[in-house]
């Protein structure tokens, strides 16, 4: 259970931090809502990356958090901790890539990762009935 709930609370770390970072970004731009829609614009990417966090962390809490409730194989563990840094490494691409016209391989990795981790939970779960 101390993984799940490392990795949940990792994930609402990033959603949080994440968060600040963009309202720190419209007191900084004088941007109250919205942002300007160039793939280069920072806030664009910090709203992007806090968005995108936002869609998928509150999923993969609850995945983490009942999975570690059925006495889970190490194997869908090691899918918690995998999907938590492949959150950090997508937030990540996300804010260091040149523009979000073009894939970064940081983001690219982060994705996949999280696709594949959270499919994994979910067989994780259905395995358990």
């Amino acid at each position: 259970m101390a993984i799940a709930l490392v990795c949940s609370a990792l994930l609402g770390i990033l959603v949080f931090g994440l968060g600040l970072a963009v309202s720190l970004a419209r007191m900084r731009t004088q941007r109250g809502a919205g942002y300007v829609s160039d793939p280069k614009d920072p806030l664009h990417k910090l709203v992007r990356a806090h968005g995108n966090t936002s869609e998928y962390a509150a999923m993969l809490a609850v995945l983490f958090l009942l999975v570690a409730t059925q006495d889970p194989p190490p194997w869908a563990l090691w899918s918690m901790m995998g999907a938590t840094t492949s959150r950090y490494l997508l937030a990540f691409g996300l804010i260091v890539s040149p523009t979000l016209a073009r894939p970064h391989p940081i983001r690219f990795v982060g994705a996949l990762g999280t696709y594949v981790c959270g499919l994994a939970l979910c067989a994780a779960l259905l395995r358990a009935l």
